[in-house]
């Protein structure tokens, strides 16, 4: 099966960095993007050119706001399912700030900083990885703050179509120590998309602390989507 791996905000194709090729090994079409995170539409555009290069039905895989992504590209028929990792899954005229304005602020809001363009980063200051990422090994860090980027606010405004979880079979990912995504935050999007919904202890950062169930879980939706055991 054909997979496209999207990353989140300030993120780049390496937050799938030991995700990818375990799905690999398993047989299945890997395909990473790289969103320029300029704007919600231009990065759906972005992502949805990639379906272009897969030879059949497709399982979109989101983390963080790599979720508001495939709920939108989700909607093209090559689309045959999606997962969320600690993702958002807005609802049709709903975006990111929509969604956080509901909830108590996460942790990482005392981390976020603004640009001279109204751009967002994180600052990965040893107090960030403490609260935020504290199980992210040391030696990766640096790795991630030299892959980061800052992402324009246009990411987090913009509001989403009709969303694919409507018609497409869903499953989600919880982070149940996230600091950046709220837990209950995860919980609640993924009741109302109807998701298959798994939990795993950690934070924000589980594609890279908890590859293998995160490898495990998007095989789970491709076994169940081409009715092939794994």
């Amino acid at each position: 099966m054909d997979i496209v791996l999207v990353h989140g905000a300030g993120g780049t194709p390496s937050t799938w960095s030991r995700v990818a090729p375990l799905l690999s090994a398993t047989g299945h079409q890997v395909h990473l993007v790289t969103n320029p995170m300029l704007s919600l539409h231009a990065d759906v555009a972005n992502t949805a050119a990639v379906l272009d290069d897969c030879a059949g039905p497709v399982l979109l895989v989101g983390h963080s706001y790599g979720g508001v992504v495939i709920t939108n590209v989700g909607r093209d028929d090559r689309v045959a399912g999606l997962v969320y990792v600690c993702a958002f899954a807005p609802d049709e005229g709903e975006s990111v700030q929509d969604i956080i304005a509901r909830y108590p602020p996460a942790e990482v809001s005392r981390h976020m900083r603004r640009g001279p363009d109204g751009e967002w980063a994180s600052d990965h200051s040893p107090e960030y990885w403490a609260e935020i990422g504290w199980d992210v090994p040391e030696d990766e860090r640096a790795s991630f703050d030299a892959d980061s980027r800052p992402s324009a606010n246009a990411i987090f405004a913009e509001t989403t179509g009709v969303p694919a979880w409507r018609t497409t079979p869903a499953w989600y990912l919880v982070a149940a120590d996230d600091k950046t995504l709220r837990p209950d935050t995860q919980r609640d999007m993924a009741a109302r998309a109807g998701a298959t919904v798994s939990e795993i202890a950690g934070s924000h950062f589980t594609p890279r602390v908890w590859p293998r169930e995160v490898a495990d879980l998007v095989e789970q939706a491709a076994a169940s989507l081409t009715k092939v055991p794994r």
